[in-house]
């Protein structure tokens, strides 16, 4: 997985930046990045503050946990019916 290049600090204060009159095509290029991952950080980070960013952040990898306890549970449960249904 590729290592993250911008926090969500730089990603808003970038966006900040372009809110204020920067040329998009002038910032791309001031800090090393592509105009599709401005538009992409546009899409999700747009709007937001530094806060609302690290909530949005906490709460995706809540989510991500949530959904890892989910598919162990439903893997246990498939095993056990499985289990059970062989045993009778």
């Amino acid at each position: 997985m590729k290592r993250k290049q911008f926090s969500e600090e730089q990603i808003i204060g970038i966006l900040k930046e372009a809110e204020a009159g920067a040329v998009v095509t002038e910032l791309c290029r001031k800090h090393g990045m592509s105009s599709a991952t401005y538009y992409a950080w546009k899409a999700k980070f747009g709007g937001l503050e530094v806060s609302d960013a690290k909530r949005l952040r906490s709460l995706e990898e809540e989510n991500v946990r949530l959904k890892r306890l989910l598919a162990d549970t439903m893997l246990d449960n498939a095993g056990l019916k499985d289990l059970l249904s062989k045993k009778w």
